[in-house]
């Protein structure tokens, strides 16, 4: 257990990086025989790319780390359930196991409002566990709107 949390602090730590860019605060990494080959963070906003989620952008970094598409024997610490797309790109990707912080009701597709890890058959199977430091990957979100909503910060903009 103490390797999951300290592997979703390093993901934590990405969360923030986005949260101080203005960024929405998720954070991902992947690990590979316990060391971390690739981290990544939001940057939707700042690429100005749709595609600019943590998952996607730690995926990117993986395969080009270990110059192979296949991560199967790699893990995915994320402090926010994947969407539909990053769930895909998991799949895409053969990672063996997800780890996910806390859950996401508007559009988590991993058991919140569909689950394409465990209700359907594709070629590569992703183990799931959820609830890793969920109320310190909570906090950073929920702390993100409060600001977001009074209006404190605006998504994306510069200082």
């Amino acid at each position: 257990m103490e390797e999951k949390i300290y592997f979703m602090k390093e993901a934590l730590k990405e969360a923030q990086k986005a949260y101080e860019k203005k960024e929405i605060p998720v954070g991902a990494v992947i690990v590979k025989d316990h060391k971390i080959i690739a981290r990544a963070h939001n940057m939707k906003e700042n690429k100005k790319m749709a595609t600019g989620h943590a998952e996607i952008l730690a995926i990117q970094k993986a395969c080009k780390k270990l110059k192979a598409w296949r991560l199967t024997d790699c893990e995915i610490y994320v402090t926010l359930e994947p969407c539909a797309m990053c769930a895909g790109a998991i799949i895409q990707a053969r990672i063996q196991k997800l780890y996910i912080g806390t859950m996401d009701p508007k559009t988590g597709a991993c058991g919140s409002k569909l689950n394409l890890l465990e209700d359907f058959i594709f070629n590569h199977q992703v183990l799931v566990e959820k609830g890793i430091l969920q109320e310190k990957c909570e906090y950073i979100l929920k702390d993100f709107f409060k600001k977001l909503r009074s209006g404190q910060m605006r998504v994306g903009e510069k200082e």
